[in-house]
């Protein structure tokens, strides 16, 4: 079973800090526990000490591996949980930075277009962001979006997922959501991660990589 983390409802053990408050270390099932934010920050000694390479994305999970559950609060109000998701097929679950910007809004609106006959192959789509309820609400009406967009304020999810972390954007360094794509099967794994995929042609890509048509 994967770990869990809660946000607005979701299952945790306990509250997950925002990487901007600090760093820590988040248990993996049946792997070393991870480091998460700075190395400055990390322990010198124990099983979650910093090693000069360690990053985020360095801990990036992979196929086989238990997908982090979560339940997060969707644009339209409702509860969504992964674990209910599941029971209806293969999960996409993809990470981006922001609703309403341009490659965000060209990715949403390619799974838009291909929802059909990727719900055909037994697949659901669900989008997670930073965002709030209400600017995922505008987005989701704006551009007619039928899936699930959750917010993840705190990017305790996106963190589980190694979706959080350093980005460099016109040489300055921040933290910020790092675009991925997974699919969850039925059984909880892994069985595709895919992280700073590009906006434009994402989700023809996804389909080739999936075997589909």
């Amino acid at each position: 079973m994967g770990f869990g983390f809660k946000s607005r409802g979701v299952h945790q053990p306990r509250k997950a800090p925002s990487i901007t408050d600090g760093a820590f270390c988040v248990p993996t099932a049946g792997l070393e526990p991870v480091w998460i934010g700075s190395s400055q920050a990390a322990p010198t000694h124990g099983p979650c000490q910093a090693r000069p390479e360690d990053t985020l994305t360095s801990q990036r999970l992979i196929t086989g591996q238990p997908a982090p559950d979560f339940t997060l609060t969707a644009a339209d109000g409702s509860t969504v949980a992964l674990a209910e998701l599941r029971k209806q097929g293969r999960v996409i679950v993809y990470f981006y930075p922001a609703a309403s910007t341009p490659g965000c809004t060209k990715e949403a609106c390619d799974f838009r277009d291909s929802l059909g006959s990727l719900r055909a192959e037994g697949f659901v789509v669900v989008g997670i962001s930073p965002d709030p309820v209400a600017k995922l609400a505008k987005f989701a009406q704006a551009e007619s979006l039928s899936f699930p967009l959750l917010s993840d304020e705190d990017h305790a999810v996106a963190q589980a997922y190694a979706a959080w972390g350093e980005k460099k954007n016109y040489g300055k360094v921040y933290e910020g959501l790092i675009r991925s794509t997974f699919v969850v099967d039925p059984d909880g794994n892994l069985s595709l991660a895919q992280y700073n995929v590009r906006a434009t042609g994402h989700v023809a890509k996804l389909r080739r990589d999936l075997g589909l048509s």
